[in-house]
This record gives C-alpha cells, sequence and structure tokens, in this order.
C-alpha cells in the first residue's frame, strides 16, 4: 500500500510535468467538510483521478485502491428492513487543536477528538413511503448516480474528554437508525451503532491483528434496537442545511 501511494504520487507529478493543470481550480467551500470526508464521495472523486491518469498514458486502475478504502472507511454494519437496505461505513472527521492549557508536566494543547462521523448507504428506499431517521432526526438522504442509492453523513459527539469544544452537549451514543413507515407512522425496524462495547465493557489490551479490531468493530453494531412507538413525520424535521446539505450534525439538533 505504501508503494502504491508513492507511485500515485508520482503519476500525478508525471501528468502535470508534460501537460500542467491551468484552468481555474474550483472553489468547494463548505462541500469538502461536507462531501468528501465521506467514502461515497471519497471513492469517486479518486475513480476521476485515475481516469484522468489514465488518459495521459499512465495504466492506473480504481481496483487497486480498494484495500485503502476498506482500511480507512470500514463497514460497521449492514441491515435489511422491509426491503430497505442500511449500510453503515465510517467517514472522516477532522479534530480540532485547542489553545494552550497548564497541566502538572508544563503546557499542553488538547486535541478535541469528541466528534466522530459515519456514513449511511441506503439501497431500496422511496423516499414517499420511507424515512430514515438517527436519533429521531430525518437524515438528508442525497441521491446518486447509481439507481436507487442514496447516502448521507451523520456527524455526532461520541465522548465528553475532560478538555474539549462544546463541553455542554451531551453524547449522541449510541446511534439508532429507524426505518419509519410514513403512512403508519411507526418505525418498522432498524439497528444501533454503539461507539465502545454494547455492554459498556472496557478492552484491556489493544487487538492484536486487523481481524480482531475488525470483530470488534461488528459487536459494536446491532441489528435491532429501532425506537418503538408511533413516530409522526412531522416531527422528524429537516434542519436548514444549506452549508451542509449531506451531513447531519446531531449536535445542532433541538428536540421540542
Amino acid at each position: 500500500m505504501a508503494l502504491l501511494h508513492a507511485l500515485l504520487v508520482r503519476g500525478i507529478v508525471a501528468r502535470c510535468w508534460d501537460e500542467p493543470f491551468r484552468r481555474r481550480p474550483v472553489r468547494w467551500g463548505t462541500a469538502l467538510h461536507d462531501r468528501y470526508l465521506l467514502p461515497w464521495y471519497a471513492e469517486r472523486d479518486l475513480d476521476e483521478v485515475v481516469d484522468d491518469l489514465a488518459e495521459h498514458g499512465l495504466d492506473f486502475r480504481s481496483s487497486w485502491f480498494a484495500p485503502f478504502m476498506e482500511f480507512r472507511f470500514p463497514r460497521l454494519g449492514t441491515v435489511t428492513v422491509g426491503g430497505v437496505t442500511l449500510e453503515v461505513r465510517g467517514a472522516i472527521e477532522p479534530w480540532h487543536v485547542l489553545g494552550e492549557e497548564v497541566t502538572s508536566s508544563g503546557m499542553a494543547r488538547y486535541v478535541d477528538s469528541s466528534t466522530e462521523r459515519v456514513q449511511l448507504r441506503v439501497e431500496g428506499f422511496d423516499p414517499e413511503r420511507h424515512a430514515i431517521t438517527c436519533n429521531g432526526a430525518e437524515l438528508p438522504l442525497t441521491a446518486t448516480d447509481v439507481p436507487g442509492l442514496r447516502v448521507a453523513g451523520i456527524r455526532y459527539k461520541a465522548w465528553r474528554p475532560p478538555s474539549g469544544l462544546h463541553p455542554t452537549i451531551g453524547i449522541d451514543s449510541p446511534l439508532t437508525f429507524d426505518v419509519v413507515e410514513r403512512s403508519a407512522r411507526r418505525s418498522v425496524g432498524g439497528a444501533r451503532y454503539h461507539v465502545v462495547h454494547p455492554g459498556g465493557l472496557a478492552h484491556e489490551r489493544f487487538p492484536v491483528n486487523a481481524g480482531e479490531a475488525e470483530s470488534r468493530r461488528q459487536a459494536r453494531f446491532e441489528p435491532f434496537g429501532h425506537t418503538p412507538g408511533r413516530l409522526v413525520p412531522e416531527d422528524l424535521r429537516l434542519f436548514d442545511r444549506r452549508e451542509y446539505p449531506v451531513t447531519l450534525d446531531l449536535r445542532r439538533v433541538r428536540r421540542v
């Protein structure tokens, strides 16, 4: 993987050396933080780079980078409810570096790692019939170039460190995903994802290999645990998402 990474950088340099990129760069704005931190859009963006290299005589293939995608965006779990398939994958979330603080050993600058992000991929979804929610908030499912497939990002507070931004906001774990039948006004099923062990246990050591790490991730995903009772679609409000139309930030959700 390290050799392939170096080869990709070398290929981009060779492509721009022979034919420099002189067009005006695109100003993506908040789309970089909204779309391209999700695995679906990151993979599509990499495919465009690989296709551009191939057009300039450099034999690259998108399949070579599949291990990178699986490593950086691991699949956390999949469940099918009433013909609707939900797949949860990890996504990228930048962490903020805080200001200097006095510690017992001197000055330190903490990193706020309390916020995380996942991607929900939905297949077989009918927006007139269903609503997909996370912790009671309707997700901004965005259509893709694949018919019947939509994706959305969920940004949430995973834990409360002693030093971090927004110390008064509580955690959003576990994440409860519901497939809501609009006509029946109730959840027909869903899944639940825990940031830590569902039983609250703490592992005494780091995973010895990738297989053990994968098993720990799978244990945190439960293909059940939907919200019981009636859910009125009018209460599943869509919030103002002009800056981040693809990602739902649960920290900004306010329930009445």
